[in-house]
């Protein structure tokens, strides 16, 4: 069997704590976040995504179809990677037809073209109406709030 060079060899689970450079000490900059006016820390949180985006969707519908069912948090991970994976294939199908046809704008006519696309049969004639009587209500309560706002 082949060995690695001693250099090329990985030490589980990590080396160690990172040693500060030599420049950071001569010159005795700290690490430390600057202080703020207050003598607060100015750090920025990172903001997490949320693994969680479409639970509550997820629930509402679940409540709709079985009012008395529940759901466990691993099953609702698998609704939550399924809806995942569905959107990324829609978008990614979606995206490709603007490539091809030139646009630089994503409309609703690529979606539903995509729809067709992924989805299976019946399944895409749903999605197509679903997305269709969603597109027309939401540009009637569009045209009624600028009729509100004159």
């Amino acid at each position: 069997s082949r060995t690695r060079p001693p250099s090329a060899r990985r030490s589980w689970p990590h080396p160690g704590p990172p040693q500060p450079s030599a420049m950071s000490q001569k010159e005795g900059k700290s690490k430390m976040p600057m202080q703020g006016a207050e003598g607060q820390a100015a750090v920025k949180k990172k903001t997490k995504k949320s693994s969680h985006a479409h639970a509550g969707s997820i629930y509402k519908v679940l409540k709709q179809v079985h009012p008395k069912m529940r759901i466990s948090k691993q099953a609702m991970s698998i609704m939550e990677s399924c809806v995942q994976d569905t959107f990324e294939r829609l978008s990614k199908e979606a995206s490709h037809l603007c490539r091809l046809n030139k646009k630089d704008t994503l409309s609703s006519r690529e979606i539903q073209s995509a729809v067709r696309l992924v989805f299976p049969g019946e399944l895409s004639k749903h999605a197509v109406s679903e997305g269709c009587k969603a597109v027309m209500s939401f540009n009637s309560a569009r045209v009624a709030g600028d009729a509100d706002g004159d």
